[in-house]
């Protein structure tokens, strides 16, 4: 059949331009491509604009209620100004936003619903390659998730973290100083005028939590797997070399394309080794035991969490940002950022491992320097020596459960103590403060159904409060347990992801008030001390519960999620199955 005569072949390419995906949209001489030109030229493009050149998607999380997302609408303008010097047609495509500050009963109910969005978008639509807009936690393994499965060249824009924080002199921090000074609220030290003042001075700029909480994390591990231009993860929000970012990722997206450099030829086993190496001399979040494994099943890999544990015992821990060390994103920027901290890491990490820039990971950080070596450690001087984070398995948690040492108070990692259990977040609320409470600072705090079915969407509950009363007489960690999540940018004793869940039956269900648990990190070790027959009892005794959705997405999710080991993937989204392109008629 003929085609649009505007197609010629660029002589500068690497692949023919009716190669192209888009092409069968909007080259052939027929009725349907006709209504497509058609279409295109009443939104005052002519034909030159697209015929022959890459068509580039840049699926965008921006939304008004996601202060975290709040410049990627100019930032999209970036991206389309380097596509269309590179000779691309970019095209912006709205995505559901994951806005983790509004958004309930979680962001994490919705990440996978953003992949599927994402890869659907790319296979349903005249797209060659893709540029991907997010940061803000789940947004950023959403919209890999997506771009994995559909396999199309893409490239992550990180949306960068906010700036420093700020009251009275004292730099903040999100996440972490918010629990540090409301305990000190429900401890009476401090006031009602002091807290809204560090209301108003904690978040200054658009862009992400400037801890190394879940969002900093997951953008640096997108940056080591190679899907995103070398330093991108590290630049400040407002900073003016983030829209300078974004345009090069518009330029690269366009060469991508052409040289059909897709995410399944970046993501390797290797890939993903590097980034929990990455994560672990990062001090990064839990929430990535969860992610990469999900982001590795899309690619075809498996990736257990005990590869995480296996890495963490040998890997330093170097970037001294909170919640486990002293500096916060915007320092670690000015000290080198990650690109600085990979080339102190190399002797750790596969530098052959390719990226979006067709160079291997060696090449992109070969001049790298650190320029605040208290910021950015390096081997022989590290924040800690080891232990990043730690898997646990025991008769309380037969499929693993996870801490992060260095954000505990270092005498909790070995502790035995009787288990305060809360059925409920809302059971948890209604008694933690009760001064009839008979807790203790040895007690073990356990709450329970709140994974992945049984919250549902396993939120960031996992971060129990300590009792006012234990408060109000100086105790500032205790130990607790849940089958939920934490933020990233929290702190404290938590054992978190205890799998199997509760609501399905896994042992922290059979737990009772009063059993005495048992945490050793050195041995790996989550145990409760109740003899097998004992538990035998309470398990003939137990009855499920029901969901709460009876009906729609939530539905959907009920019926289709995987546990927290297993990445919290659907279960039909997984692999790499191929699924034929969309007809055309």
């Amino acid at each position: 059949m003929a085609s649009c005569g505007c197609y010629h072949t660029n002589p500068m390419s690497h692949k023919n331009p009716k190669s192209l995906r888009s092409y069968r949209w909007y080259g052939p001489d027929d009725l349907r491509s006709f209504g497509h030109r058609s279409r295109a030229a009443s939104m005052g493009c002519v034909q030159a604009d697209y015929a022959g050149k890459p068509v580039i998607a840049i699926v965008n999380t921006w939304s008004d209620i996601n202060p975290c997302h709040s410049h990627l609408r100019e930032r999209a303008e970036s991206v389309k100004h380097g596509v269309l010097q590179a000779g691309g047609f970019p095209v912006e495509m709205p995505a559901l936003s994951l806005g983790e500050t509004f958004q309930k009963p979680t962001t994490m109910m919705y990440r996978n619903l953003l992949a599927m969005e994402t890869e659907e978008l790319l296979r349903s639509y005249p797209a060659d390659g893709c540029v991907l807009l997010g940061g803000c936690d789940k947004n950023t393994p959403a919209l890999l998730m997506g771009a994995i499965s559909m396999n199309l060249p893409a490239i992550f824009v990180p949306a960068g973290p906010m700036l420093r924080g700020n009251w009275h002199g004292q730099i903040l921090g999100s996440g972490a100083d918010v629990m540090k000074y409301w305990a000190e609220r429900r401890a009476g030290n401090i006031d009602q005028h002091d807290w809204q003042e560090i209301e108003e001075g904690i978040a200054r700029s658009a862009g992400t939590c400037m801890t190394m909480g879940t969002a900093s994390t997951m953008t640096s591990a997108a940056e080591v797997l190679g899907m995103s231009l070398p330093g991108a993860s590290s630049i400040p929000a407002v900073d003016a070399n983030h829209p300078k970012m974004a345009n090069l990722a518009g330029r690269r997206i366009v060469e991508m394309v052409w040289e059909d450099l897709k995410p399944r030829d970046i993501l390797t086993e290797a890939a993903f080794h590097n980034a929990i190496t990455a994560v672990l001399a990062l001090g990064g979040s839990t929430n990535a035991v969860i992610h990469l494994p999900a982001l590795a099943g899309r690619a075809g890999i498996k990736l257990t969490i005990d590869r995480f544990d296996e890495l963490s015992r040998k890997t330093p821990l170097l970037a001294n940002i909170r919640p486990t060390g002293k500096y916060l994103m915007e320092d670690f920027y000015y000290a080198g950022g990650l690109r600085a901290l990979l080339h102190a890491l190399a002797p750790h990490l596969d530098l052959s491992c390719r990226s979006v820039t067709g160079k291997p990971l060696g090449e992109n950080i070969a001049d790298a320097e650190i320029y605040n070596p208290d910021v950015i450690r390096t081997p022989d001087n590290p924040v800690k020596k080891s232990d990043g984070l730690a898997i646990l398995r025991g008769n309380l948690a037969p499929h693993g459960a996870v801490i992060k040492p260095g954000a505990a108070e270092p005498k909790l990692l070995k502790h035995s103590g009787k288990a305060i259990v809360f059925d409920s977040y809302d059971e948890m609320n209604a008694r933690i403060d009760d001064p009839a409470l008979n807790v203790d600072a040895n007690s073990v705090l356990v709450l329970r159904n709140a994974g992945p079915k049984g919250a549902p969407g396993m939120p960031e509950w996992g971060n129990l409060p300590i009792p006012q009363k234990l408060l109000k007489a100086g105790v500032r960690d205790m130990l607790r347990i849940s089958d939920a999540r934490m933020s990233g940018t929290n702190y404290g004793a938590c054992v978190l992801h205890v799998c199997p869940e509760s609501f399905i039956g896994g042992p922290l269900a059979l737990v009772k008030e009063g059993d005495i648990i048992e945490l050793d990190v050195a041995t790996r070790q989550l145990n409760m001390r109740v003899n097998d027959d004992e538990l035998a009892r309470r398990r003939a005794a137990w009855r499920p519960k029901q969901g709460i959705y009876p009906r729609g997405y939530g539905k959907l999710f009920l019926e289709h999620i995987k546990q927290a080991d297993e990445g919290c993937d659907f279960d039909f989204l997984e692999g790499t199955a191929p699924i034929p392109e969309p007809e055309i008629h």
